[in-house]
């Protein structure tokens, strides 16, 4: 893509952030925010439809309107993007994220739970948080690597904030949470298999700087995204917090490793909420448009 293209790409994000943010304020403000819900998942595709990020989904997610904590890899700023895209849902971020320009605005209207990882009692205020959005039904997302990595390999997930799916069962929310582990996989660039060397061009960890990272990833081909949702985890009042990560650490670890291998994933595969009756061999949507 050329640098011409790529601002007209982005000036045409921004012309559809300012059409969408009042319609957004007004519905959190005035209405019951179904549509302060569903504007940041239109946004988030009409961005991923114009940089040629196609994105399907194999497994089963949850229901709408069903409360879960998905515990998920963290490969990119993408992958917010990309998850975002699917339904509407809020995710855990560092606080540091709500400065950050533009990024820190987009992350407030999706409603994402802040956390302060200087302080001690950070944890035990953010699982209070989400307990609270996961009784009223909400999805959140936590990357429970707690940072980025290459894709390649899986860092331990961390267990601290999966307390708030017991702290919404202890209060008044249901008698047992959706544990979701999921996924996220970048298995090609061009329609040919992503290569190591080509990682640092969709993921960005360690000390990359975000310029060159991003003019790499804006100058290069089109991108292919798996989101593999791994079997649900019934978090009930007795389930042992640190063996539930285990699992859903685990899940994700298997899907990984297949699409790292180039093995299909598991279960039937998905385009945006509709199923899709005949895959292709290597796991995706026959002849599928991203979303």
């Amino acid at each position: 893509m050329t640098r011409i293209g790529t601002i007209l790409r982005l000036a045409l994000c921004a012309l559809a952030f300012g059409l969408m943010v009042g319609p957004h304020l007004l519905s959190r403000r005035y209405g019951r925010g179904r549509l302060a819900g569903d504007l940041p998942t239109r946004f988030h595709r009409t961005f991923l439809r114009l940089f040629g990020v196609r994105v399907t989904q194999s497994g089963t997610p949850p229901a709408p309107g069903e409360p879960a904590l998905v515990l998920a890899n963290h490969i990119s700023w993408l992958d917010i993007l990309v998850l975002g895209s699917l339904r509407p849902l809020s995710f855990v971020a560092k606080s540091e994220i709500a400065a950050w320009p533009v990024i820190g605005t987009l992350a407030r209207l999706q409603r994402t739970v802040f956390i302060d990882r200087a302080r001690r009692a950070a944890t035990a205020d953010v699982n209070a948080t989400v307990a609270d959005r996961l009784a009223g039904g909400d999805l959140i997302v936590l990357f429970a690597e707690g940072t980025t990595g290459d894709g390649t390999r899986l860092l331990p997930f961390r267990s601290s904030l999966v307390g708030a799916a017991r702290a919404a069962i202890d209060g008044t929310g249901p008698e047992r949470i959706r544990l979701q582990p999921l996924a996220i996989t970048y298995p090609r660039r061009n329609g040919l298999p992503l290569v190591r060397a080509e990682r640092p061009g969709i993921a960005w960890y360690g000390d990359m700087e975000l310029a060159p990272h991003l003019s790499d990833f804006f100058a290069n081909g089109p991108v292919d995204v798996h989101v593999v949702w791994g079997a649900p985890i019934a978090f009930e009042a007795g389930t042992d917090r640190k063996r539930a990560t285990a699992l859903a650490q685990a899940s994700v670890r298997d899907a990984l490793q297949r699409a790292v291998t180039g093995r299909p994933p598991k279960g039937a595969v998905w385009s945006g909420t509709r199923r899709l009756p005949d895959t292709a061999s290597d796991g995706t949507a026959s002849g599928v448009p991203a979303l």
